[in-house]
Order: structure tokens, then sequence, then C-alpha cells
């Protein structure tokens, strides 16, 4: 068996040119300060607040005031004074004073007036905690009230002291996640009457989904909620919530489309009084589903979904880190060699590759000023499309380059896979995929799931699904009957002879190519794909794995997990063992 060659291991020293992906001793006695129902635990500082001893404008001199970058990052002291004197008037209830302790006092009193006047947020305590650099954790105790309920809230959350950039003052730097942590740009809390009542979503036999037995599946339900709340027939409750932006243009007519990753439905913080759900079915599969999650929970930064390729039924969608990004659903990173499956059935189609006649794959290819190599600089010499496909070699992609036209796989990806429209409708919030029109090298670089080309576990278990069938079948988690939304649709199906190729190419790598290892033991109906892509700053490749047994298909990303077969693909093996 040839080694996985799909990871996009790029233009030899030229990767500056792909879009970079964006990573992301207390001393003193403790005071405790209570005014108007409202306390905070600080901590007086010996000597004023300065390192030495010195007060706490003891590094100006004579000659005036130093230059901010004179002063360097804000000291211990000043990290600790500064967020004690932060927090200390937040917990007193005044936003003004609180405000003018920030980098932005304007949008700092706003938030923090909204804390009490919209949140009804009151008794407020605030405790930090030991502070890393410029970082200060803390943790919130209040009570929130609306007409005559009131239960306690608790929560931690972080703030950070920088240096003003006008002033050189420390302060902290404003941002939304200082008062509540999933909080973002434009989002409020707000404690009153339900926007939308709850829903008690069921899977596809009746189970109960719930996000204590299936965490993953929390933004799912909020989704779901914002989406069908006020259609299945609930009645609202009493409820602190964080309002998003995007729903509050909704409500005024912007509205946002199921295919916008960016979304994120209104999310119940804290339930008051409750209200009567109404019940919502979805074709989530409760084994499916819980089988995904014990796998995903053993791995690192992993994400995976299970759908059934004859219908686009989404069975399962999970995460590792169920607290953030649904990855699953809403991820856009690069899909390394995956994506070979939509350039192959190109060159399949335009007759630029044929199953068994001789394909090229040399060590180097150079595009566009690129020099593109295969993964340990593997080549196959007087090799046929199918063993390059199986050892996933990327030079028997980036060869072709030159017969292409520019808009060529963006159209293949749109007219046959039904990819980077933005028109799916799956009953929440997805992103369908991006494979934007590029030109030289970065065209190159497109063909083997790099440069521009964007997806997430979703998006690739609907394209081998397509590859499967021929027909693309828009997936969705809520039937389109129950709102009579119109599903996305793709232009044409794979031509038969195309088709045919792809899907024996993908089952001959699921038995004797790259993905063989991870499949072992799954036959007879299989097909398979690995693939890793490169992200700048990353010591490790992200690993992609997608395949189908039967009537399932799946796909799987593990952020920095190395190649593709080795990381990703025995959690699509699992989930696909494991069944409906």
């Amino acid at each position: 068996m040839e080694p996985e060659g799909g990871h996009g291991t790029g233009a030899v020293g030229s990767r500056s040119g792909m879009r970079k992906e964006a990573k992301i001793a207390l001393i003193g006695a403790a005071v405790v300060a209570v005014a108007a129902g409202a306390g905070f635990t600080a901590y007086a500082l010996a000597g004023g607040g300065s390192e030495n001893g010195g007060s706490q404008g003891s590094d100006r001199t004579a000659a005036g005031e130093p230059k901010k970058e004179e002063l360097g990052p804000p000291s211990a002291a000043e990290v600790r004074s500064t967020s004690a004197e932060f927090l200390t008037a937040w917990a007193k209830g005044d936003a003004a004073a609180a405000a003018a302790r920030t980098d932005d006092a304007k949008a700092a009193r706003a938030a923090l007036a909204s804390y009490r006047k919209d949140a009804h947020l009151t008794e407020v305590k605030l405790e930090p905690g030991k502070a890393s650099g410029r970082k200060v954790p803390f943790s919130v105790s209040a009570v929130a009230s609306y007409e005559g309920t009131s239960k306690p809230f608790a929560y931690e959350s972080e703030l950070t002291v920088v240096r003003d950039e006008k002033s050189g003052e420390p302060v902290v730097r404003w941002q939304p996640s200082v008062v509540h942590p999933e909080l973002r740009e434009g989002d409020s809390l707000r404690a009153d009457e339900a926007g939308k009542p709850p829903i008690k979503a069921v899977d596809r036999d009746g189970t109960e989904l719930t996000a204590q037995k299936y965490p993953s599946l929390g933004t799912v339900l909020d989704s779901l909620r914002e989406k069908y709340g006020d259609k299945a027939g609930g009645e609202p409750g009493v409820e602190l919530r964080i309002v998003r932006k995007d729903s509050e243009a909704a409500e005024k007519g912007a509205g946002t489309s199921d295919s916008d990753e960016k979304a994120l439905p209104d999310k119940t913080l804290l339930t008051l009084t409750k209200g009567t759900p109404g019940t919502v079915e979805t074709t989530i599969s409760a084994k499916a589903q819980a089988n995904a999650e014990a796998e995903v929970a053993k791995r690192q930064r992993a994400s995976v979904v299970v759908l059934k390729p004859s219908t686009g039924e989404v069975l399962a969608a999970a995460n590792s880190n169920t607290s953030g990004m649904n990855v699953a659903l809403q991820g856009s990173l690069a899909p390394g060699s995956t994506f070979k499956i939509v350039s192959a059935s190109m060159l399949l189609e335009k007759g630029l590759a044929g199953i068994d006649k001789p394909h090229p794959c040399p060590k180097y290819e150079t595009y566009g000023g690129w020099r593109f190599q295969n993964v340990e600089k593997f080549e196959i010499k007087n090799g046929t499309f199918r063993s390059s496909f199986a050892a996933s070699c990327n030079t028997a992609f980036i060869s072709q380059a030159k017969k292409l036209k520019d808009n060529d796989l963006t159209k293949q990806a749109q007219e046959v896979f039904g990819l980077g429209k933005g028109d799916w409708t799956s009953g929440v919030s997805t992103f369908d995929g991006a494979v934007p029109v590029q030109s030289d090298a970065q065209m190159a670089a497109s063909l083997i799931g790099q440069g521009g080309v964007r997806m997430n576990p979703l998006n690739v278990a609907s394209f081998i699904a397509t590859a499967k069938t021929g027909t693309f079948r828009q997936p969705y988690l809520v039937s389109p009957d129950v709102d009579d939304r119109t599903l996305a649709t793709a232009p044409r199906k794979l031509k038969p002879s195309a088709q045919a190729q792809l899907k024996e190419l993908l089952t001959y790598t699921a038995t004797s190519g790259s993905a063989a290892e991870a499949m072992s033991g799954l036959g007879p109906d299989i097909g398979g794909k690995t693939g890793s892509a490169e992200v700048d700053g990353q010591k490790k490749p992200n690993g992609w794995f997608t395949a189908w047994r039967g009537d399932l298909a799946s796909a799987a990303v593990i952020q920095e997990g190395g190649r593709g077969g080795s990381s990703a693909g025995p959690l699509v093996a699992a989930v696909l063992r494991g069944g409906a």
C-alpha cells in the first residue's frame, strides 16, 4: 500500500501565499466591600500598589508623563489594582465608574447598565482568582429576578488588563465576554418572557434529545428552538438568556440563512419559570448520536457527522469540544485530500483521467510558480489514476491544472455536489462549504483541498455520499415537511461513467489504498478517502477521513491530528461500525 499523500503538502517554500488560518501573590489583607446589596472580594495592595512599594504613580518622572512604550506591559501590581477597581465598581452597580477603568468606556457602560436593567441581575458578587500574566479569572454570583420570581445565577469569566493606547494607563480591555463568556459583539443579556417557546426535540424514533444526555447537541437544540419554537405549539416561560445580534436583526426583517456559519441562536442561561414545550421531530438517531458522542469524547478537537446517502438525513453530529463552535456543522476548514473526490470526478468527466489509464505521479510538480510535492516525496512510476488516487498522490492532480479553466472546479462543486452556493436549508444553522474561483497556484492547490477551499464534516460526508449515489441530496436535520421549506438541489447528476469509476476508486482506496487500515473488516459495501490539511502555525496538519458503509456515510476531522488515516480514520470506522 502506498503512503497517504493528500496533505496539501503544497508548494515547497511557498505556503505563505495560502490563506492563513487564524489560530486564536496576591498580597495584603482581604477587604470585603458591600453596598446596595452588592458584594465584592478585593485585595488591599501593600505600599499602594507598586511592586517596589511606591505609590501607584511612582513610575512617573519629574519631567512629566512617560510614553506608553516606555512603561511596558502592565505590572502585576497594576493588573491587581485595575481589576480590583473595575470589579468593585461593577459589583456596586456603578456602571460609569467600572466603565472608566476600561479602554472603551461607552460600550462598557452600556453593557454593565444593561446587566442590571435588562438582565435584572442584583446582589452581584465578584471574586477574582489568581492572575496569570495580564489575565484575571473571576467568579460571578448574582440573583436573577423577573416579576416576582428570583433564582441564583453563577458562572466564571475572565478579564485582561492592558495599557490604554492614548493615556498609557492600565485599563481593562473591554469585550462583551467580560460580562459573560458566551457574549459576542452586539449580543445582550435579558431576563423576560422567552422570545420563543421551549421545544422538546425527539429523534427519528421519538426518543427525547437533551443537551445533558447528548452534549454535542446543545447548539443544535438552541437552533431548533430558534427556528421552530413558535411553530411547535408550546408556550414561552421566563428566562435569563443571551439574545444574539443576529436574531435581533431577523426580528427587524434582516434575517439570517441556515447557511450563515456565523449565525448563533439565542441561548437560555437560566429558567425562572418553565414554559410548555412543543415537540420538534428530527432525523437524528439517538443510537448513532450516542456512539458519536462517546467516540469524540476519547479524542481532542474531534468532530464527526453521520448521514444517509439515500436521503441526506443527518443521523449524528458530534464534537469533542461541546462549548465552542459546532465544527461538525458550521466549521470552515481546508479539507485536504478528501476533496480529491470532487476533483477526481471533474477529471473523469473531462476525460483528463481514466481509472486504469496511465497517469503521472512524480515526486514534484510545478504550477503557477509553486512546486508541489507528495508526502515524504514519494512517486509512482508507470502508475494509473487508480494507483495515484488510492495513494492520495498530490502531483497526479496538480499535473492537470494547466488543462483546466479557473472556474472549472467551482462549477463542478456547485453543479454536481451542491457545495458553496449558500442555499442549504438543513433545519439548523450550517455552512455549506466554499470553493471560490481561483487562478494560478491557488487554483492548483484547490485541486488537493487547500487554497481557498473550506469545508466541515457535514460537507465532506455529503460529497462522498454524492459520489456513492451519483446524486446530490442536501443534508438536513429536520424534514422539509415540518415547515414546507425547499431543500437545495444540484443542477445535474454526476455522469454515469464518471460516477461508476469514482465509486470504484473509493472502494479500492478503502480496501487496498490509504484508507484500508481504518476500514478493515467493514466490507463489502464500503468506500473511503483519507486527507490531511496543513494550517500555518500548526506543528501537525488537520487529519480528515470520510467513508461510507452501506447506506451510512461519515466524515471526521481531528484538528492537529496529523495523518488522516491514523487520526480521523478510526473515528469514522467506529461510528460506521456502530450503525444507526
